[in-house]
């Protein structure tokens, strides 16, 4: 028995110890990068790489959020929820589906803000070859 107990208190002391190396390694690592660097660029061509997955990404989240009631994640469903609790004097989950509800109703709009935008990030990565053109825009910034 001592020696089982002798093998596990030296496993449970190795393990400290590599745990205190790991950590202070961290540490030097996250102190070599100065907080007050400044990016290389601004990362142009990364953003005109990603503009397509980037613009599927949010009509996919537009279409579930104007889909139906039959639709999870839609606000018509959760509107329905909201005034299914209401029906049923359930006030406590009725505020707080609201305020859910209120969330997702200003994610469709930010949503659609962003689509906007990012047809203007598509119409200048037209003009610039992708980014490429642009003087000072490196892809350190991904």
């Amino acid at each position: 028995m001592d020696a089982r107990r002798s093998s596990t208190r030296t496993l449970l002391a190795g393990l400290a110890t590599a745990a205190l190396l790991a950590g202070s390694a961290g540490a030097a690592s996250a102190a070599d990068a100065s907080p007050g660097a400044k990016p290389a660029g601004d990362g142009a061509r990364a953003l005109c790489k990603r503009e397509p997955k980037i613009d599927k990404r949010i009509d996919r989240a537009l279409k579930r959020l104007d889909a139906g009631k039959g639709r999870r994640g839609s606000v018509a469903r959760l509107q329905q929820r909201v005034d299914n609790a209401k029906k049923a004097g359930h006030t406590e989950i009725a505020t707080f589906l609201q305020g859910r509800l209120d969330t997702r109703e200003s994610l469709k709009k930010n949503l659609q803000d962003r689509r906007k935008d990012l047809a203007g990030v598509k119409t200048w990565c037209a003009k610039n070859d992708d980014g490429k053109k642009a003087g000072g825009s490196k892809d350190s910034d991904k």
